[in-house]
């Protein structure tokens, strides 16, 4: 049997498949088979994208959040402007990332100030600052200790960053002066 053949064949056999199978119904007309199999890649690839999926905070949200568990920030510019460079915005933080934060705090027991949050001058990426996903953390004692001695180290970032993960799956890379934390969940929230 040719390819061109086969590449035929298993074409009609995977048409048929569509036209036929339609979970818990029986038969599917042409029409239903086509928008199932339209849709579906485009609902997976909805699903799947993490913008979508996070819940946002406000500036005022994610602080009221800090400030009740005692975690401080500061920003060079003194303001909060998501669109300033200078400033350190908290807007459209992911709900996860601040409760990371929290978490951090709660189980190191150590002063957590943040630095840098979504504001605009970070890197890109899909697990950005700018989409929620990171928050920069200033250097200390404790906290490095903590760091560096709960988590696993897992080698250096393209920059040269050590890079600690934490059994959650969060990343703490060390970036000189600061900790740049992405996360992906909560850390145990």
């Amino acid at each position: 049997m040719s390819l061109s053949r086969l590449r035929s064949g298993l074409g009609a056999v995977a048409l048929a498949c569509a036209l036929v199978a339609a979970p818990g119904v029986g038969l599917a007309t042409a029409a239903e088979a086509t928008a199932a199999t339209t849709t579906a890649p485009a609902a997976q690839a909805q699903a799947a994208s993490p913008s979508l999926a996070a819940t946002k905070l406000s500036h005022s949200q994610a602080t009221s959040r800090f400030n009740s568990s005692g975690i401080t920030w500061s920003s060079s510019g003194g303001c909060s402007d998501r669109n300033n460079s200078t400033c350190t915005s908290f807007s459209q933080l992911n709900l996860a990332t601040a409760q990371g934060a929290q978490t951090l705090k709660s189980a190191s027991g150590c002063a957590v100030h943040i630095t840098g949050g979504t504001e605009t001058g970070h890197a890109g990426g899909t697990y950005s600052h700018w989409n929620g996903y990171k928050l920069d953390f200033r250097t200390a004692g404790c906290l490095n200790g903590y760091i560096t001695g709960s988590f696993t180290y897992i080698g250096e970032r393209g920059d040269g960053a050590a890079m600690y993960e934490a059994a959650s799956g969060n990343i703490y890379a060390l970036e000189g002066n600061h900790w740049d934390v992405t996360y992906y969940n909560c850390g145990g929230c």
